[in-house]
């Protein structure tokens, strides 16, 4: 799995951060999505793919 977060399109929601803490964060300045790890652990791609389900912009996406 491999993550890819799109910052101009995250409009700050965080649900990407408090979903998975240990693979997404939040930019202070803006709020927008910073990846922590573009390739997650085998076990956090659940929950990987659940971050990007909640992302209310779609600025996350998984291939």
């Amino acid at each position: 799995m491999k993550i890819k977060a799109d910052e101009s399109v995250c409009i700050g929601a965080g649900m990407c951060a408090l979903t998975v803490p240990q693979v997404f964060d939040q930019s202070e300045d803006e709020g927008t999505v910073v990846l922590l790890q573009d390739v997650p652990a085998q076990e956090l791609e659940d929950a990987v793919r659940r971050a990007v389900t909640l992302c209310p912009s779609g600025a996350i996406s998984v291939e």
